[in-house]
């Protein structure tokens, strides 16, 4: 597979694959790649296409931080588990709502994620975390993150999902 494979303006398919901390911990063991490429590309394309270039051309691609993209099997697995070191569990990972997995099947060629869970109708997509980084807040005491779902908001991008954690953003696209 083209690791240097465009999904969107701005990102590659590596990218998307590879930016968790529990990947980044845990590299050599984990596939971080989606085994369902005819249906989550277009997927991953998409969000890129409607949520993720809009918001990139606006803040600056220096300013972007993708935090969590794609969730393959194998990332799942490792996120799922407890940090041998710590003691504490490598994330938070829930495929039957948040749709990290994209279009990605279960050996019993389910998809993960549960459609009717998510939207209330049977429409797949992706999701995403990302944060603006060196977003400061104005004067007029409009915060980063209202500065964010502003721009979201003004360029009526076509999101399904818009979650707010602190300085991170989540979104769920199915277009």
């Amino acid at each position: 597979m083209g690791l240097v494979m465009q999904i969107g303006q701005y990102l590659t398919l590596k990218e998307f694959c590879t930016c968790t901390q529990t990947y980044q911990k845990y590299a050599d063991q984990i596939d971080p790649y989606p085994e369902n490429l005819e249906e989550t590309i277009p997927a991953l394309e998409a969000l890129c296409h409607h949520i993720l270039d809009p918001v990139i051309a606006h803040f600056g691609r220096e300013q972007f931080q993708l935090t969590y993209g794609f969730c393959s099997k194998d990332l799942k697995r490792f996120l799922a588990q407890k940090d041998p070191e710590t003691g504490i569990k490598n994330g938070r990972v829930d495929p039957s709502r948040d749709q990290h997995m994209a279009h990605e099947k279960n050996r019993n060629g389910k998809y993960y994620c549960d459609p009717l869970r998510v939207t209330q109708s049977a429409r797949l997509g992706a999701a995403c975390d990302f944060r603006i980084v060196g977003l400061a807040s104005d004067p007029l005491r409009v915060t980063h993150s209202a500065r964010v779902v502003e721009c979201i908001l003004e360029q009526r991008l076509p999101f399904d999902s818009l979650y707010y954690y602190w300085e991170r953003f989540s979104f769920r696209d199915t277009s």
